[in-house]
């Protein structure tokens, strides 16, 4: 079972109120410059194609840095603040590439200058949600330019080129941005998923029964899928 203040995460959404009980819903807690985020998406997507029947996502924002700067930090000073002991930074990136083949990702550390600030790509997300795009596409376009590619998130037309990979709008891209209301709904939807207990990322709340913390494998997921559907 899980606690009524978790029960309560994905209730309120846009999507999932009228689903089929064959239908396999997944709330995702992540952040985008959370690298084990990226890898538990893709052994979400995964196990999602191993079950092959209906699904339902919804995405919830949580900044694993919520003090971050709006322009960031050098990566440089962020790694030496997030793993205290220099020794241990290379040895702990090196898991991450090697994680990351296994899932088909290419993680190019050396190519981030700097981590960025996230609520502006949560309030893209949310933009796609509203809009009706492929919000799944979307989070991998998202983390692949960060982790792949070194790109800044945080840019404003960096957000429009990836918004514009799931067919949304650079005009209405812009204006979300510009629009202090759309800060304000992140972080409002952020603080109730801190209020559940949450404090890390990823986390996956299977048809609002199971409550699942890290990037689970994906023969993990499927046992918890099938758990959620049938057990």
């Amino acid at each position: 079972m899980i606690s009524p203040e978790l029960a309560t995460i994905g209730s309120s959404g846009n999507t999932g109120e009228n689903l089929s009980p064959a239908t396999l819903r997944v709330d995702i807690i992540a952040d985008f410059v959370c690298p084990w985020s990226f890898l538990g998406k893709r052994r979400l997507d995964d196990a999602l194609a191993a079950v092959q029947g209906p699904s339902e996502i919804a995405w919830y924002p949580f900044q694993i840095n919520p003090k971050m700067p709006e322009d960031g930090i050098p990566l440089e000073d962020y790694l030496k603040a997030k793993f205290k002991d220099p020794a241990t930074v290379a040895p702990g990136l090196a898991a991450l590439v090697e994680a990351g083949r296994r899932e088909g990702i290419e993680f190019r550390f050396d190519r981030i200058d700097r981590v960025p600030n996230t609520v502006d790509v949560h309030r893209l997300m949310q933009l796609a949600t509203e809009s009706g795009a492929d919000t799944s596409a979307l989070a991998d376009a998202i983390y692949s330019a960060f982790f792949e590619f070194g790109r800044d998130i945080s840019d404003h037309d960096v957000l429009v080129q990836l918004g514009a990979t799931v067919g949304l709008e650079p005009q209405k891209v812009r204006e979300a941005l510009a629009d202090d209301t759309t800060r304000r709904l992140i972080l409002a939807r952020e603080s109730e998923v801190r209020k559940t207990g949450v404090s890390g990322v990823p986390d996956f709340l299977i048809n609002k029964r199971l409550f699942v913390a890290g990037a689970q494998s994906t023969d993990n997921l499927v046992s918890i899928f099938d758990r959620a559907m049938f057990g």
